[in-house]
């Protein structure tokens, strides 16, 4: 393949790379990947890959010096040969993050939603040590900082309420009120033998999806709980209870309602 095909063709890859990026800023499906101080970052990444292509694309025509001499013409030498044909090379470049695009759901399967924490408990995961991060809260604070509903319930996010299990205080200021919040819907699949139980959890994200954790808390309804899409989002209100199970406190949502939510506009808990 001549030289001025390959350049074409590696130029094409660069401008494909450019465009995934480009697209996820645009499509907004960039929020479930990246924390937001990251997406700059990435958008400026893409930018900078559709300036590289575009150059190369309409240089390709152009030959250069390599930079050395070659000497006598019997020296001569090609810098741009490879061992991969060119049109692999594209492929292996280009239909990888191609397909990934098409067919993501932009979201976790249940087993890897499991490896991520979603059924460990709140001592698995160093509570006390994230708790120490989070601002103090009283029932004062509560009554200051969190809307009530009209029914009665405050508004709480899964944060406050899993992490309260390694700060004595927090549970004593949240033990028993009635809250509202949200989250996705998915099966219990510990301690549940009589089939009463859901699980609500969300994801917080450092910098990206891949590290992300499962921030999850039990759900009892005393009887068979609704029938919600699995894995959807729901908005749940009752009492907020922290039980001693096996062990283990277990921050648990004594459930007097649930419904089905729209999806909020960060899906995911950020680092601040």
């Amino acid at each position: 393949m001549n030289p001025k095909l390959r350049r074409i063709l590696f130029s094409l890859a660069v401008l494909v790379w450019s465009g995934v990026l480009l697209y996820f800023h645009a499509s907004g499906r960039i929020n479930k990947y990246l924390a937001p101080d990251f997406r700059p970052i990435a958008f400026a990444g893409g930018l900078g890959l559709a300036v590289l292509g575009l150059f190369n694309l309409l240089t390709a025509g152009q030959s250069a010096d390599c930079g050395h001499d070659h000497g006598d013409d019997a020296d001569a030498h090609d810098h741009e040969t490879s061992d991969v044909h060119p049109l692999v090379a594209l492929l292996l470049m280009v239909l990888p993050v191609v397909c990934s695009v098409a067919w993501t759901k932009d979201e976790y399967s249940a087993a890897a939603l499991a490896r991520k924490g979603l059924y460990d408990s709140p001592a698995d995961m160093n509570t006390s040590f994230l708790a120490s991060t989070m601002p103090p809260l009283t029932r004062e604070q509560i009554e200051k900082n969190h809307r009530k509903t009209a029914d009665g319930y405050y508004e709480f996010n899964l944060m406050e309420m899993f992490f309260a299990t390694g700060d004595r205080e927090m549970q004593a200021a949240i033990d028993g009120l009635k809250v509202e919040t949200e989250g996705r819907w998915i099966d219990e699949k510990t301690r549940n033998p009589n089939g009463t139980r859901k699980r609500l959890y969300r994801l917080f994200i450092t910098c990206c999806a891949a590290d992300s954790r499962a921030i999850p808390i039990v759900l009892e309804f005393g009887k068979t709980p609704p029938d919600l899409p699995e894995n959807g989002w729901v908005k749940v209100a009752g009492t907020m209870r922290f039980l001693l199970e096996e062990g283990v406190i277990q921050p648990v949502l004594v459930a007097e309602r649930a419904l089905a939510a729209e999806p909020p506009f960060e899906e995911s808990f950020m680092r601040k």
